[in-house]
């Protein structure tokens, strides 16, 4: 099957497979200045056959040009493309030049060029039958003459679309229009699509398919996101900057009328609301609306969750103040980022995320599959990349394995956000212990690879870019563990410098302590280049995820698991919850885990009344750690 590619390593090529799908298939094209085509494809083509096709329509030059679809870069074969694909047409870097004009899809001749109609939804998930439902209202209105009118706020472009009786139905948002995207209308540009953005972890153009995931991954809406799909979409008001188009974009005419413009965009549905959280007190927000859109949150690790992305609507109209509301949450571009970035949650502090969590919602987190919500998708999202879906699962398994110890979700978010102590930017805990077992994992495989008894030459240990200063004195990669009101680092991390050009997603660390006894701080970073307009800062990257293999990622997860039970029991103990003292029946307990070549085995004390616990004696690989088996 065709997603079988996705699960080979990341920043791979893809030449192609023996099994290719029969009929036309529907794909979208993009450049990385914004212009988009919608064409069919018959089982013949390929992709010289794509770029001379935007070529002719476009007017795009297509040599020394690239054709991706997510991670993969397609060469010739497009056997892999599935209908509603969404493809990227990029410029290699020697001849990549901003200032090189691209001109955008314009007039109706083009739609029928393309034989697409004004809104076209990409993929085919059951999901999107309400979406349907909402552009068929969309383009009835159009025909009518109902045009969207154009949002204020935000930094990116966006635009309400009206339904006949002009009520607004849903929020569209260019992909080209984002944050330093070519055709941003609010003066932030400066970069292409697929380079760093506003998060040097969540590309320029890839906000998009990020709205739509958090709306796949909110089963039986039980976060409360908004409809939201991936769209297609053609109207004059969108907005193409001079320098993109070589004309005077919106402004200008053609047989009397304005330049329509085909767009890739987020499609999400409006949702009429009073306010939003910055406008109202959260006394009387529900515990379980916040406790709903926190584990959403932390599935898909939000780095930007504030009070003014979740909206405020209220359930009965009496006039009190006092009234019940309900939370819709929106705006999550910035999710998933590509490597572990620093979370924003409006909600940690609030009293509601104290609050342990209730039985039906544990029952929801214990029920949640990380790896077959990456098949999803992978399915519904082909475009999504790899390393995405690894930051999805290990923020699932993280907030499984907490919330299953009892801790409530402040907890749980503190332990994912960073800290900043004397001017220095400190990596979370849930960073420190990826940390750990990246390490723990790399010096496990060099092992197996010296005890080998006939290594193949092809056979070298792989490399996690950990450096160990010289200076320093080598401790052990894996113990003590010490977690939860303090963090302790086990060795210094150094992560490559790349370019933008490279989609860096990282940045250089320094002056690191590899002493156990000091906390791991961020030291003097090297920034990278940046726009000028730029108003979030680049943040530092403690841990990445795209350079793992498939075999060390899952060596990696199955370390990091052990590491965070080890963690949370040795929470437990120092909070001092002392068997002697509970006056409840107890039992021991031992949990074990192995895989691979790491192995570990903890006996507890647990009182079954109150789910707590002391550690009695921790053996890893065979090795005593701490305390006496009886």
């Amino acid at each position: 099957m065709a997603v079988a590619v996705f699960k080979s390593p990341i920043g791979r090529e893809y030449h192609g497979n023996d099994r290719k799908p029969t009929g036309t298939r529907r794909v979208f094209v993009q450049t990385e200045s914004g212009c988009v085509l919608g064409m069919d494809l018959d089982r013949n083509d390929n992709a010289h056959m794509v770029k001379r096709r935007l070529q002719i329509v476009l007017n795009v030059p297509y040599d020394e040009t690239s054709l991706t679809f997510g991670d993969m870069v397609l060469k010739n074969d497009l056997s892999a493309i599935r209908n509603d694909s969404h493809l990227l047409l990029t410029r290699n870097i020697m001849h990549r030049s901003s200032s090189t004009p691209c001109l955008s899809p314009s007039g109706r001749d083009v739609q029928q060029r393309d034989r697409s109609g004004p809104i076209e939804i990409l993929g085919q998930s059951s999901r999107f039958a309400r979406t349907k439902e909402l552009v068929n209202e969309i383009v009835t209105a159009l025909k009518a003459g109902v045009d969207p009118i154009p949002v204020h706020g935000g930094l990116g472009g966006g635009y309400y679309f009206r339904n006949s009786r002009g009520e607004c139905l849903a929020i569209v948002k260019p992909t080209d229009e984002e944050p330093f995207a070519p055709n941003n209308p609010k003066g932030f540009v400066g970069k292409t699509l697929g380079q760093p953005g506003l998060k040097r972890s969540v590309r320029v153009g890839e906000t998009g398919f990020r709205e739509v995931a958090a709306y796949l991954l909110d089963y039986d809406h039980f976060a409360n996101v908004p409809p939201t799909a991936l769209v297609k979409i053609t109207h004059s008001i969108f907005n193409v900057n001079d320098g993109v188009s070589g004309t005077n974009s919106n402004n200008s005419k053609q047989d009397g009328k304005k330049k329509h413009f085909s767009k890739i965009a987020s499609f999400q549905q409006f949702i009429p609301h009073d306010f939003d959280a910055s406008d109202h007190g959260t006394s009387s927000f529900p515990v379980s609306a916040v406790h709903r859109i926190g584990i959403l949150d932390i599935r898909i690790l939000n780095t930007d969750r504030h009070a003014g992305n979740l909206l405020v609507r209220k359930v009965n109209d009496d006039g009190k103040f006092g009234q019940r509301v309900e939370l819709v949450p929106i705006d999550h571009g910035l999710c998933l980022p590509e490597c572990l970035e620093d979370p924003y949650f409006e909600w940690i502090h609030w009293p509601q995320a104290s609050i342990p969590f209730s039985e039906d919602e544990l029952e929801y987190i214990e029920s949640l599959d990380p790896y077959h919500d990456s098949e999803m998708l992978r399915n519904e999202l082909p475009m999504i990349h790899e390393a995405c879906l690894r930051v999805l699962t290990l923020c699932t398994i993280f907030l499984k394995e907490t919330a299953g110890y009892g801790l409530c979700l402040s907890e749980i978010g503190e332990m994912m956000t960073r800290e900043f102590r004397r001017g220095e930017e400190e990596p979370s805990e849930l960073e420190v212990l990826c940390m750990e077992a990246k390490q723990a994992a790399t010096e496990k495989q060099r092992e197996t690879v010296v005890l080998s008894p006939k290594p193949s030459p092809q056979e070298d240990g792989f490399q996690f870019e950990i450096e160990c200063d010289d200076s320093e004195t080598t401790i052990n990669p894996i113990l003590p563990f010490h977690f939860g009101f303090g963090r302790n680092v086990l060795s210094k991390l150094q992560e490559e410098d790349e370019t933008e050009e490279d989609f860096a997603l990282t940045e250089p660390i320094s002056n690191i302590s590899m002493s156990l006894k000091k906390n791991l701080s961020l030291g003097d970073s090297v920034s990278g280049n940046r726009s000028a307009g730029e108003l979030l800062p680049a943040s530092a990257s403690f841990v990445k995820v795209a350079d793992m293999t498939d075999e060390e990622w899952a060596l990696f997860l199955e370390t990091f698991r052990g590491l965070l039970q080890l963690a949370l029991t040795e929470q437990y103990e120092r909070k001092g919850q002392k068997n002697e003292n509970s006056g409840v029946k107890m039992k021991i307990f031992e949990t074990c885990g192995f895989k691979h070549i790491c192995t570990w085995l903890v006996g507890l004390i647990i009182d079954e009344k109150h789910g707590r616990s002391n550690i009695l004696y921790v053996i890893i690989n065979g090795q005593l750690i701490k305390g006496k088996p009886n």
